[in-house]
């Protein structure tokens, strides 16, 4: 057989390698033998040529490979990858006591780079984002579709990052029976309708598991305001929690409707101003203004950083939504804010939190912390698996 490619670093960059960090930058290759094509398997090596792992090709990204294994004595073939996939799902499997609805596979922290499984009943949404999950794209279809209960495989590949990898766009069927047009999924006694086939992301937000669960025992009695509100999950949880009210806002007339319908499949009758389709910066400004006041508001935004250079602007964002929320909180009052920007560290966000409540002339403390769930793992030699972080502050 053909030796593999293999990619040699120069001096002193296997470093991060050897503390079992996947990725390899373009900077750190000293020599490529072999011409490798996008989703190849190589070999790396160190420059005194010790090797160090096998890894998938991307000549088009700036991380010019990412690592399958760091064991020599591993063939990366289509057992390997099935094997990879079975053992992460195995690895869900208590969770099933709670929902139906998790991600099955987390990219690096599950050892296949570039894929995203989540399990909604009986179908699989995927994201495929490197060119190695790219490379082994049916082995995996079939991986998922092999686990019990998986009727169907159905493909979201539709994010910029794919771009940086040398793909193009995929959506639609994967492998098995395409899914419905929604799917009703249940967790921890409540129920969602998911759209997989047009909603953000995969269609749910599965990372906010235990941020609906904390939500809800602290909602009694309150009037509250969820901001960015998506499909209403942190809705449903509030209302089922025993808030007094709950106003949904959210730019997207769309997501607003599918807010609508799961109040509708919990048997939850929407009160007084439910639902409020406008820009949520303006909108936060334009109730302060007025001088409402609530019991919770909830600033959960879409990701504000997407590169290095967007940090500093990022930020200047997430306190001018925090500044407007601690205005419109009466004492006694919750801020559930979250930054789903891996780039905003959770040591910065917080220093942009404080800052918005000094500016807000608030007296404020943190009484919880929040993180992505346990189904979003974060690998310890990966601090880049880490991207969700929440605060709950109360106010004076």
């Amino acid at each position: 057989m053909r030796p593999a490619p293999t990619i040699t670093l120069r001096s002193g960059r296997e470093r991060s390698l050897l503390r079992r960090h996947p990725w390899i930058f373009s900077g750190a290759v000293h020599a490529t033998k072999g011409a490798p094509a996008a989703g190849d398997t190589v070999a790396v090596r160190a420059s005194d040529g010790r090797f160090l792992a096998w890894a998938a090709a991307s000549p088009s990204s700036q991380i010019v490979a990412r690592v399958w294994s760091f064991d020599e004595q591993d063939t990366i073939d289509e057992s390997f990858v099935t094997r990879r996939i079975v053992e992460a799902a195995a690895r869900r499997t208590l969770l099933a006591k709670r929902t139906d609805a998790c991600r099955l596979v987390f990219s690096e922290s599950d050892g296949v780079p570039g894929l995203i499984a989540d399990r909604y009943g009986a179908h699989v949404v995927v994201e495929l984002t490197s060119a190695g999950a790219e490379r082994w794209r049916d082995v995996i279809g079939a991986a998922l579709l092999g686990l019990d209960g998986v009727e169907g495989v159905y493909e979201r590949s539709d994010v910029d990052v794919r771009k940086r990898e040398g793909l193009t766009e995929r959506v639609g069927p994967l492998t098995g029976a395409e899914p419905p047009e929604e799917i009703v999924v249940h967790e921890d006694g409540s129920r969602f309708a998911v759209d997989v086939r047009h909603g953000h992301k995969t269609g749910f937000y599965l990372d906010q598991r235990e941020a609906r669960l904390t939500m809800a025992s602290l909602a009694e009695g309150r009037r509250v305001l969820n901001t960015f509100a998506y499909s209403g999950a942190f809705a449903v949880a509030a209302h089922r929690g025993g808030a007094a009210e709950v106003v949904n806002v959210d730019s997207s007339g769309p997501a607003l409707a599918m807010a609508r319908r799961n109040l509708e499949v919990n048997d939850i009758a929407p009160t007084g101003e439910s639902f409020v389709e406008a820009d949520c910066f303006a909108e936060l400004r334009r109730r302060k203004e007025r001088g409402e006041q609530f019991g919770m508001v909830i600033v959960d935004p879409p990701k504000l950083a997407h590169r290095s250079d967007q940090v500093d602007r990022s930020t200047r964002a997430y306190k001018d939504l925090n500044l407007q929320a601690f205005a419109l909180l009466e004492p006694g009052g919750l801020l559930f804010t979250f930054s789903c920007s891996g780039l905003v560290s959770e040591e910065l966000f917080q220093k942009v939190v404080a800052g918005a409540a000094l500016d807000a002339r608030r007296e404020a403390r943190i009484v919880g912390r929040l993180h992505q769930a346990s189904d979003h793992p974060v690998h310890l030699a990966v601090p880049e698996t880490a991207y969700l972080k929440g605060l709950v502050v109360e106010v004076s």
